[in-house]
């Protein structure tokens, strides 16, 4: 018996675990699964957009050989570039690094810097990416609390009760990962101020930023302080609907005297890998120009902007579920009324919807969240069928009652 490594013991991937492996075997049995649980949109019929097709053709043998370990030039000028529209000062090519999407650049980013025994501040409800690889590096993620009340934006007071003397970041993720929601700027302010009077590096996951609705910006974490050391997370995954080409990368601001030796353990882990795709890097100067995919989709008339419209017009009219209405990004955070459903287990809950009504979603335990009163919702399928969906859901709920 192969036993496993004790750092597995608390790893834990909801969004393709147990029930995503269940749901796999039912379609497997020809059981029409409609899977709501990953952010997936080129699998909900999102197309390769025009210029990313543009970018490749004829150009496909330039990804043949390996490219520079930290990115292709071409590529981090673009990404610089972009960092600079967004108000990140000061951004040149060398503070790139780009890698298989966010989920390596998170690894390059967190392993040189923790020692076993380290805290890093994360947010609940929390993309688990982060908080698991804290893990797999020894540390310890420390959870400060968003307020539902507040639209979901973070606890600052929660926060700063958690910093210790063994705090070495915090993680901001926005627009966020479950709950769809754009953070306040004032509230970005009071995050990064606990980080200034603490000497705390910040980790912006902003792979959301272009997918901003109802005529709200998107505002990079960095531009705010660049007297700090901020990690700007960034992809091609959402807003152009390119997962499987596993495009991100992470921008380095702030005194750059504060990161040399930072800069020098990111540079040894790019290294040991090579490079990371060549072929999706020839599309980052044509999609970092092509603002207009994104925002055709979270216009009025759009799909996500139209999507969202559909699930939570039905999401409203279910009696004992509630939802803040999320206004970026693809994901919604419903609320169950845990004394009307007699809820106790949220994977319990996840796994009766799943086997009555063939609609996976993700709980929110999956997300870091302690209370079983939640769970994930995607926003992909075109309008009515999710519209449909969520009426299934809804006739489920009417007499659901965990035993």
């Amino acid at each position: 018996m192969i036993h496993l490594a004790d750092r597995m013991e608390s790893i834990h991937s909801d969004i393709r675990g147990e029930l995503y492996r269940q749901a796999m075997k039912m379609q497997e049995q020809g059981i029409d699964v409609l899977k709501l649980n990953t952010g997936n949109p080129a699998a909900f019929g999102f197309p390769l957009p025009e210029s990313i097709r543009k970018a490749i053709e004829g150009r496909e043998a330039e990804a043949v050989p390996y490219c520079n370990f930290q990115g292709m030039p071409e590529a981090r000028e673009a990404i610089a570039a972009y960092s600079r529209s967004k108000g990140i000062q000061d951004v040149e090519a060398g503070d790139i690094f780009i890698g298989n999407g966010v989920s390596e650049v998170v690894s390059f980013a967190l392993l040189p810097l923790l020692n076993p025994g380290d805290e890093v501040l994360v947010p609940t409800p929390n993309y688990s990416l982060w908080s698991n690889t804290i893990l797999l590096a020894g540390a310890k993620p420390v959870f400060y609390r968003c307020d539902e009340a507040s639209g979901w934006n973070p606890d600052v007071d929660d926060m700063r009760k958690k910093v210790t003397c063994k705090t070495r970041a915090i993680v901001i993720i926005n627009p966020n990962n479950p709950t769809g929601v754009l953070y306040d700027t004032q509230v970005l302010q009071q995050i990064l101020q606990v980080a200034r009077e603490n000497n705390l590096i910040v980790f912006s996951d902003e792979i959301y930023d272009r997918l901003v609705m109802d005529g709200l910006e998107h505002v990079s974490t960095a531009s705010l302080a660049p007297d700090l050391t901020v990690i700007t997370m960034n992809g091609l995954s959402k807003s152009h609907s390119l997962c499987g080409y596993r495009c991100g990368w992470m921008v380095i601001s702030g005194p750059r005297e504060n990161t040399k030796m930072y800069r020098d353990g990111i540079v040894q882990l790019n290294s040991m890998r090579l490079c990371s795709n060549a072929l999706a890097q020839l599309v980052i100067p044509s999609a970092l120009n092509d603002p207009e995919t994104p925002a055709a989709m979270v216009r009025p008339g759009g799909r996500l902007y139209e999507q969202r419209k559909a699930c939570l017009e039905v999401l409203s009219q279910i009696d004992g579920v509630s939802c803040v209405k999320n206004n970026a990004a693809f994901y919604v955070f419903p609320r169950l009324d845990v004394r009307k459903f007699g809820i106790t287990n949220d994977k319990k809950f996840a796994r009766d919807l799943l086997m009555e009504t063939h609609i996976l979603v993700v709980p929110g335990s999956g997300f870091d969240w302690a209370e079983p009163d939640h769970f994930r919702l995607v926003m992909l399928p075109e309008a009515d069928r999710l519209r449909d969906a969520m009426q299934r859901m809804g006739k489920f709920l009417d007499g659901y009652h965990q035993v």
